[in-house]
């Protein structure tokens, strides 16, 4: 993969940076990170404006130094992320993509690109843990319905969200790799009940979901029957390997500033502090350029490989590791919960679970990739 850059690329990026710097002012206000309804209409209108402008195609049509352009430009500018649209465009609607049907596309994908649906996901579930392929929400065929009873938690922007990207057991005889099928659940649909979890940073953007005999079309079936856990592989290899590309770009610019702040209160003098941050430097490098690997990985075979299990191993660690910095630059500044970078702090404690835990990242880079036996 060639990592520079073209004529025709950088110009790309100079008229995405002209665009944004008349785009941004024009925005209304940030509504409180409590307010997820009104998270949920500063999203959509932020999609909405990328469409309206030609941009929104970047998500999924563009190549990947196009994409890699358009993510580093968008956060260097401090443009909006995805936001409460996140599990659509960057989980649900690449799936849809990959795996759905011409009717599928043309019914989901378009909405999510014109920031008009929110989707949220439905696979954790509170007695399965990190073992996705332990869950038992059960799912009975009934006509052209399946009916669906059981429940979900950490299930992301639930309490604002049309639709939900749903795993059920539709075999329970089968081996629990089995038997799964994936589901697109509308969240209007009567027996769904959402119940929010407020996370240790305060905020409230998980759920828990009850499902009582809902009822989803077999039309909202994305895959075969049965097929779900295949189709759930693809649906996390987008988690792992290309979700977290933007989050990439904001934390070597949280680095940037961590080392402004250093300057200003005394901190660089410091010499193992400044080691540090050099240290996190060249981790994050390191790890763009993983990105952009998964990225052109993606582009080239429609789905991001295992590499992205790589990445997400190396980067939740790395996350952690560089709000731990961002408490020694703040010294007893990093208590005051009203500081930059402290909530950051407590969030980045999620990242070694969420998508995956590291545990079963390291199980997936030694089977699949080290070629170890399994070990369990």
């Amino acid at each position: 993969m060639d990592l520079s850059y073209t004529a025709e690329e950088e110009d790309f990026r100079a008229r995405l940076r002209e665009w944004l710097g008349k785009a941004l002012p024009a925005l209304p206000p940030k509504p409180s990170p409590d307010d997820w309804p009104g998270r949920r209409v500063y999203d959509l209108g932020w999609q909405r404006t990328l469409y309206d402008a030609g941009y929104a195609y970047v998500h999924w049509d563009a190549d990947p130094t196009t994409r890699l352009i358009f993510l580093e430009e968008t956060e260097r500018a401090g443009a909006p992320y995805v936001g409460a649209n996140f599990v659509g465009l960057l989980h649900a609607g690449p799936t849809i993509a990959a795996e759905g049907t011409d009717a599928q596309r043309a019914r989901w994908l378009e909405p999510i690109l014109r920031g008009e649906e929110v989707w949220c996901q439905g696979f954790s579930e509170p007695d399965a843990g990190s073992d996705l392929a332990a869950l038992r929400t059960r799912a009975w065929r009934d006509g052209d319905d399946y009916v669906v009873s059981g429940s979900k938690i950490w299930t992301s922007h639930a309490e604002v969200a049309d639709w939900c990207e749903l795993l059920v057991r539709t075999d329970p005889t089968a081996a629990k790799h089995r038997g799964i099928t994936w589901l697109a659940m509308p969240m209007d649909a009567p027996g769904i009940t959402v119940r929010p979890l407020r996370t240790l940073a305060g905020s409230a953007e998980f759920a828990e979901v009850f499902l009582d005999e809902v009822r989803v079309p077999v039309a909202h079936r994305v895959g075969a029957e049965n097929d779900g856990w295949r189709v759930t592989m693809v649906t996390l290899s987008f988690e792992r390997g290309t979700a977290f590309v933007g989050e990439v770009v904001a934390c070597r610019r949280v680095l940037g500033e961590l080392a402004r702040e250093a300057r200003a209160n005394g901190r660089w003098d410091d010499p193992v502090l400044r080691r540090g941050l050099a240290l996190l430097e060249a981790e994050f490098r390191a790890l763009w350029r993983l990105t952009q690997w998964n990225v052109s990985e993606a582009s080239a075979g429609g789905v991001p490989g295992v590499g992205g299990s790589v990445f997400k191993l190396r980067y939740s660690h790395a996350r952690q590791e560089l709000y731990d910095a961002a408490a020694d630059v703040l010294g007893d500044a990093a208590l005051d919960l009203d500081r930059p970078w402290v909530l950051d702090r407590l969030s980045s404690l999620s990242y070694t679970i969420a998508a995956g835990t590291s545990q079963i990242q390291r199980d997936i880079v030694a089977e699949r990739i080290l070629g170890l036996p399994k070990g369990r």
